[in-house]
């Protein structure tokens, strides 16, 4: 009976105090040297991320630079000639909507998801094309749109700029902090940065929708001043808010930024 609960020698051997303290303080040793590693492997990404951004910058100011020279030229020539200077048509439209949910039918209210923008003050870019432009004369008067210029894209990116992140059905608004975040999503179209970003929108690149769709909605506040009258069109006799602004939505939006 006594042998049913004797325990062995054997049994009570363990591995020694000093022997334990050595594996726990290898094992951490690894560990922080392993992270210690990826943060250096991470800050040099980073660091080489940001000699390119700056290369590309350079490269997107010089193009800028030389498209508004050439549109100058091209309209100093035209006058000298007695003729008249025709820009090209404009590639993207940058929607905001200025009317909330009520009174609104269904066919407005599926353009406006379409679109994705959901609530008042919303802005979106879009892009150009007879689909886009059928869609906007059944909202037309429930928002304003306009050309947008480089400064209102680099605003709007900078100031206001999230991403959509995660999976579909489970989307995560995360804000614009750094380039690796845009290269992390973004890298496969050749996305790599915030600049990246907006020259792809401003002259609606080859990857204009996966980047328009990686960037979550604008969400503006009320102008500063107020409206002048939401139920009147911009460009009616009685001066309103609804409509093409052109190139004066750039106005607008730096009003509501």
């Amino acid at each position: 009976m006594a042998d049913l609960y004797s325990v062995s020698q054997k049994d009570l051997e363990f591995a020694p105090q000093n022997e334990l303290q050595k594996k726990k303080l290898a094992r951490d040793q690894k560990h922080f040297a392993e992270k210690q590693a990826a943060v250096a492997a991470k800050a040099k990404a980073q660091e080489e991320l940001l000699v390119e951004m700056q290369g590309k910058l350079a490269k997107y100011e010089a193009e800028y630079a030389a498209q508004q020279e050439e549109e100058s030229r091209l309209k100093a020539e035209a006058k000298a000639n007695g003729g008249f200077y025709k820009p090209a048509d404009p590639k993207v439209l940058l929607v905001v909507r200025i009317r909330g949910v009520n009174k609104l039918c269904p066919r407005v209210r599926k353009i406006f998801q379409l679109f994705r923008l959901l609530q008042l003050h919303n802005a979106a870019f879009v892009k150009v094309n007879k689909a886009s432009l059928n869609m906007l004369k059944h909202i037309e008067p429930f928002c304003t749109f306009g050309y947008p210029d480089l400064e209102t894209v680099r605003k709007l990116i900078y100031k206001r700029g999230y991403l959509r992140t995660g999976p579909m059905g489970a989307r995560s608004r995360v804000r614009i902090t750094d380039n690796m975040q845009v290269a992390d999503l973004l890298g496969e179209y050749g996305v790599r940065g915030v600049e990246d970003i907006v020259h792809e929108i401003l002259t609606c690149g080859p990857h204009f929708r996966q980047v328009n769709r990686a960037l979550w909605t604008f969400k503006l506040h009320a102008p500063r001043g107020g409206f002048i009258a939401k139920r009147h069109g911009f460009n009616e006799f009685r001066k309103g808010d609804w409509g093409n602004r052109e190139q004066y939505i750039n106005q607008l939006v730096q009003k509501m930024l």
